[in-house]
């Protein structure tokens, strides 16, 4: 029997494993051992296989060496058979129909930040997902916890994605963005010149999240009218309970209100501006609840359906976004990341100061 790819069933099994929102330990240990088995020539592979002596490696332990065995003997391992078996049920109906017409993701975090994963692996995860492209939008400087990316940086992060570029598949590309912090008095954190050159600009609200209505409103419009802010991210702030341990500054089973603010005042604004309004599809947040969307449709709002992924299994969480999506009844053509990135673009180039209309 022909063997299998022991690298891509480790992989596989990684992905499938922070799709699932699983302990971030259990993830570490199948990609660790996949970047061993990498690194290994071909027959000293099979030689430690044959001599039972491959958990011997650092990064490698008794579970994932039985994978490599199983995939070297051309066998699907048992522990993939698990993982697929239990991956979950299929969209249906309208949540599928938006979930085939999403052709990239506008919010992503890679190690740069408080991502797991560098970002030529989130790309790779990304072309496998079917997407045309991705933004990425690491954290800005304030948030430290996060390791937010200073000017100078995120300059270096330019420089980078237009290397990873040139080496990605034909037809798939990375957008330039940022996860932008929204601060006290609206502003954006960073600078001008910088937010100007990104492809889409991402602001969200990390800080002061029980500021009362009147300041948190006040905070948000400032931030809405700002010519660089194109999506508002995870509208509320709020994190709902989830299964598994999340990645870092994620942590599942903590839970957080959402802030208060005047709810139609900014959702108006978002329209006003044509600002899209995020959903969030990471299962601790899902932002903004449901009532909220239904005002925002009626709104008539432009969307974002996004993972807020920090790790590449995390990039297939988009479902939960659209069932969410489907049941508020969000139309397809108001969805920005359903739109060629051509497109998308254009109307983000829209804000730009000096090119909005007046």
């Amino acid at each position: 029997m022909a063997s299998r790819d022991p690298v891509a069933d480790l992989r596989r099994i990684a992905f499938l494993l922070e799709r699932a929102n699983e302990a971030t330990y259990r993830v570490k240990a199948f990609r660790s051992a996949a970047a061993t088995v990498a690194a290994l020539p071909a027959a000293e592979l099979r030689e430690r296989v044959e001599a039972g002596t491959l958990a011997k490696l650092q990064g490698v332990g008794d579970v994932t060496a039985r994978c490599v065995t199983e995939s070297l003997n051309g066998e699907e391992p048992a522990y993939l058979r698990r993982v697929e078996s239990t991956e979950g049920t299929d969209l249906q109906g309208a949540a599928a129909a938006l979930r085939e017409a999403l052709r990239g993701d506008c919010h992503a975090h890679s190690d740069w930040s408080d991502g797991g994963s560098p970002i030529e692996e989130m790309a790779l995860a990304a072309v496998e997902l079917g997407h045309e492209y991705l933004v990425l939008t690491d954290h800005s400087p304030r948030l430290t916890v996060a390791n937010g990316l200073t000017a100078a940086r995120l300059r270096k992060q330019l420089d980078h994605v237009a290397k990873v570029n040139d080496a990605l598949p034909e037809g798939f590309r990375i957008l330039t963005g940022i996860e932008v912090d929204i601060l006290a008095d609206g502003s954006l954190d960073q600078e001008d010149e910088l937010l100007a050159r990104l492809d889409v600009v991402v602001g969200s609200v990390h800080s002061n999240l029980r500021d009362d209505s009147a300041k948190m409103t006040r905070r948000m419009l400032a931030a809405i009218a700002n010519p660089h802010l194109d999506i508002l991210g995870h509208l509320t702030g709020r994190k709902v309970s989830a299964s598994g341990a999340g990645d870092k500054g994620h942590r599942a089973g903590r839970t957080r209100p959402p802030s208060d603010f005047d709810v139609k005042k900014v959702l108006a604004a978002c329209a006003e501006h044509g600002k899209a309004v995020e959903i969030n599809s990471r299962p601790d947040r899902l932002d903004p609840p449901k009532r909220m969307l239904t005002v925002a449709v009626e709104a008539g709002c432009l969307f974002s359906i996004d993972t807020d992924a920090h790790a590449p299994g995390q990039l297939d969480w988009q479902r939960f976004g659209c069932e969410r999506a489907a049941l508020c009844g969000v139309p397809v053509d108001r969805v920005v990341n359903a739109w060629p990135a051509d497109r998308l673009l254009e109307w983000t180039a829209g804000h730009a100061p000096g090119n909005q209309e007046q």
